[in-house]
């Protein structure tokens, strides 16, 4: 996948992940009920609101992915710093032990 696609995974995910979402969400419904099922307006989805499930049903088919995409870029992402972390870790034992030859100490688990 390519890093424009990897970037709009991650700000897609972070848009549903976000409580505005999820209340934007409960309005957009709560509306859809409402002009639906008052007889104001002409009734574009009548009860048992097939539109309405059409419409959540799609957004369910593509958000499923999307959310695992920016969750593997993470992973991914984390594990490059680990293992930099890792590389450095070691580098710096083997400098610690290094001084510590030189300075005639002995290394062990009591020490």
């Amino acid at each position: 996948m390519s890093e424009r696609g990897n970037r709009a995974a991650d700000k897609l995910t972070q848009l549903f992940g976000s409580w505005a979402f999820i209340i934007g969400q409960a309005v957009f419904m709560f509306a859809w009920f409402t002009l639906n099922t008052v007889a104001w307006f002409w009734h574009w989805d009548n009860y048992p609101f097939v539109l309405m499930n059409l419409f959540m049903s799609a957004e369910a088919a593509f958000t499923g992915p999307i959310i695992p995409m920016s969750s593997n870029r993470s992973a991914a992402a984390d594990r490059e710093v680990f293992r930099k972390d890792y590389l450095e870790d070691v580098e710096t034992n083997l400098l610690v032990e290094k001084i510590a030859d030189k300075l005639g100490v002995e290394r062990g688990i009591n020490q």
